[in-house]
């Protein structure tokens, strides 16, 4: 039975390094939490979300993950990127669409005409995020899209699959990077279905949202919502992105650039509301 679900949101480069600094700052905030909020019994990451979900799974210091973000060399790939495009690509995929699969068939079409940096290099890339990289026995679910069907894929340990492939596969922001092959399938970012796929978690009795998103913001209000009210009877504590962290992300979160300044601000944050998750949690 699963007691404590903790769910990792999308957000590129940037949601890495704050969702990292809003764990050590829970953690410093709560030193006598038990379990740490990063010890969950079930953990759900999407997109950079994955990211964070294999480095906390394989027995990797949170201090350490920290720390690596405030590095200013790191194994990231810099890309110009317009979120602003992207949400107006997403929207039209949208409005043509039949089905929620229809449209991230439409997604992964445009995905798999882009012009993007080769797998080999966005996987090494990728890789050099992760210390560990082989699975652990922790219960972690990432998300990812196959590019032709639309359909949701999870991928977990028991799923035959490299921990690595499985997070290129969740990080893979269509017409940024490439989908991801595996198996002779290509897949795109899990974050094209939602941004947290906090549904995943069904079945928690507490399930702890961590997202770099505006908790008021559309559609991510309503598409979250939605997904909180699949979870009853489970209770649900949301962190979701302040000023400070807006501030840090930018205009392009998948900038490396934003990698110091997103960690120090998720850090303050989690500080901040660390007795609220404490009593949510424990």
């Amino acid at each position: 039975m699963v007691q404590r679900a903790l769910v990792l949101a999308g957000g590129g480069v940037a949601g890495i390094a704050w969702e990292l600094g809003v764990l050590l700052g829970i953690r410093e905030g709560a030193t006598d939490l038990a379990p740490p909020v990063e010890d969950a019994d079930l953990v759900v990451g999407t997109s950079a979300g994955s990211t964070v979900a294999a480095q906390i799974s394989t027995g990797t210091d949170l201090q350490s993950l920290y720390d690596r973000q405030l590095l200013p060399t790191s194994s990231e790939i810099e890309v110009d990127f317009d979120l602003e495009a992207m949400m107006a690509t997403f929207a039209e995929a949208l409005a043509a669409s039949t089905s929620p699969e229809d449209m991230r068939r439409r997604i992964g079409a445009l995905a798999l005409a882009a012009d993007t940096v080769t797998e080999a290099m966005r996987k090494r890339a990728v890789g050099g995020r992760l210390l560990v990289q082989q699975w652990s026995d922790r219960a972690v679910l990432i998300p990812a899209i196959d590019a032709e069907t639309g359909e949701l894929v999870v991928f977990t340990r028991e799923s035959g699959v490299d921990l690595v492939d499985a997070v290129t596969a969740s990080c893979a922001v269509p017409g940024v990077w490439p989908p991801a092959t595996i198996n002779g399938r290509r897949y795109i970012d899990g974050g094209t279905r939602s941004g947290t796929n906090a549904d995943l978690a069904l079945g928690a009795d507490r399930v702890l949202i961590i997202t770099p998103a505006v908790a008021t913001a559309e559609p991510f209000a309503d598409q979250l919502a939605q997904e909180i009210a699949e979870l009853a009877p489970a209770t649900v504590f949301v962190v979701s992105a302040d000023d400070a962290a807006l501030e840090a992300f930018g205009l392009n979160p998948l900038s490396p650039a934003t990698r110091a300044p997103s960690a120090t601000a998720g850090r303050a944050l989690g500080n901040s509301v660390a007795d609220r998750v404490k009593e949510f949690w424990a």
